[in-house]
């Protein structure tokens, strides 16, 4: 599966962004995807997991009742809807897929990468 982030820019708190990741390969309808963010000198944070087919999602506490991940298997993509941002929510965000179809949420549990898109929240 390969991965490729893209939506990121600058918006200004209160605002909403989209970001999109285009996938390729014959695993994508298969793969639980997730969404990861990472400032400069900190860890990779999780944001959102999806499965296979859609209908489960989880998400991290920062984020929780802001974002929404969804997915178009028939398009081989994956969506993050962020509304409501804060400044605190600029990172640049990248993309994952696992070769399982059941959620994670630790980065080792994600075998596929994509490069990342960058979102800045500022007035």
């Amino acid at each position: 599966v390969q991965l490729q982030a893209s939506g990121g820019g600058l918006v200004q708190p209160g605002g909403s962004l989209r970001l999109s990741c285009a996938g390729s390969g014959r695993r994508f309808g298969s793969s639980a995807m997730g969404w990861f963010r990472q400032v400069p000198n900190k860890a990779r944070e999780f944001v959102a997991t999806i499965g296979w087919s859609g209908s489960s999602t989880y998400y991290g506490d920062s984020v929780k009742g802001r974002f929404t991940i969804s997915r178009d298997n028939a398009n081989y993509k994956v969506y993050l809807d962020m509304n409501n941002l804060k400044p605190e929510d600029t990172a640049v965000y990248t993309c994952a897929g696992r070769i399982l179809g059941s959620l994670g949420y630790k980065e080792d549990e994600f075998q596929y990468w994509g490069h990342g898109t960058l979102v800045t929240v500022s007035s």
